[in-house]
């Protein structure tokens, strides 16, 4: 990331300045020069998101001209104590995030077509659980108790490194976008460089034979964007899950789109994909 950023910032200098930033020297001052540039962007987004902040600024002169013409054509007098500015949301398409959206997608169809008496999902996203419990019931196991009382949804505190089952007791079994967080402390965990590995580890562990375990993280570039989360090959997390048989994958790409059917190495080298994995148990 960083020689492309630098690279694409030479590219953008006059000829004769190209020519000398291509030097060994001066290119590895631009790459140093990028990167520290990142590290400080990384490190301010977290507690101010500039883009978002950039945004809403820009948006303030549209919202305060509509507020006015609001006002003129209601006849109601809009007391700015119960003002409520939205700035963010004025888009040509509906946004979304392409490693969510498609993964709870792509399991809650599998989960369906196994029709199981009942599903365990390990620390995915509450609406996916809270969904999937309308047609089958569900046991949400997550290591911060999720307080949400509804028909068919069980939720039971507990820890990925530590699920409160015996071997091969879980016939239909998820784990989305969470055993990249295992181990690096972001929620509250010990920390952990194996917690990836671990995590896998317990998921086998617990899937009966003949069950299906839906498991979905970030692939791509390997990685520890500490302490966000971890990036994995998509061909050694197979390895991960010795015992069990890839029966299928599907993938999400660096520009977003939806593989239904691909290959683990088909994202080899990727920035930020998701890769979805179906494992069985024989």
């Amino acid at each position: 990331m960083v020689g492309r950023l630098s690279s694409m910032i030479i590219d953008r200098l006059p000829g004769r300045a190209r020519r000398a930033a291509r030097s060994p020297e001066v290119a590895q001052l631009a790459r140093n020069a990028v990167r520290v540039h990142e590290i400080a962007r990384h490190y301010l987004h977290a507690v101010a998101p500039t883009p978002s902040i950039g945004g809403a600024l820009r948006a303030y002169p549209r919202y305060l001209r509509e507020r006015r013409r609001y006002a003129e054509i209601s006849g109601e007098a809009l007391d700015r104590y119960e003002d409520n500015p939205q700035l963010l949301d004025w888009s040509p398409t509906s946004p979304f995030d392409p490693h969510y959206t498609y993964q709870d997608a792509w399991a809650a169809r599998a989960v369906a077509a196994l029709a199981p008496e009942r599903h365990v999902d390990v620390g995915s996203r509450v609406s996916f659980a809270t969904g999937l419990s309308a047609f089958v019931p569900v046991t949400f196991i997550d290591l911060r108790p999720l307080e949400v009382t509804l028909a068919g949804l069980e939720c039971r505190e507990g820890s990925l490194l530590d699920l409160p089952f015996g071997d091969g007791a879980v016939a239909s079994l998820s784990c989305l976008h969470v055993a990249e967080h295992v181990g690096l402390g972001r929620y509250g965990d010990p920390l952990d460089p194996m917690g990836t590995r671990r995590a896998a580890g317990e998921l086998a562990r617990v899937l009966a034979p003949d069950g299906q375990l839906l498991f979905g993280l970030p692939v791509g570039r390997p990685r520890t964007n500490f302490n966000a989360h971890r990036v994995h090959d998509p061909r050694e997390v197979v390895e991960l899950f010795a015992g069990l048989t890839l029966a299928s994958f599907a993938a999400v790409d660096d520009s977003g789109r939806f593989h239904p059917e691909a290959r683990p190495g088909d994202l080899v080298g990727a920035d930020w994909g998701c890769g979805l994995y179906r494992f069985t148990r024989a």
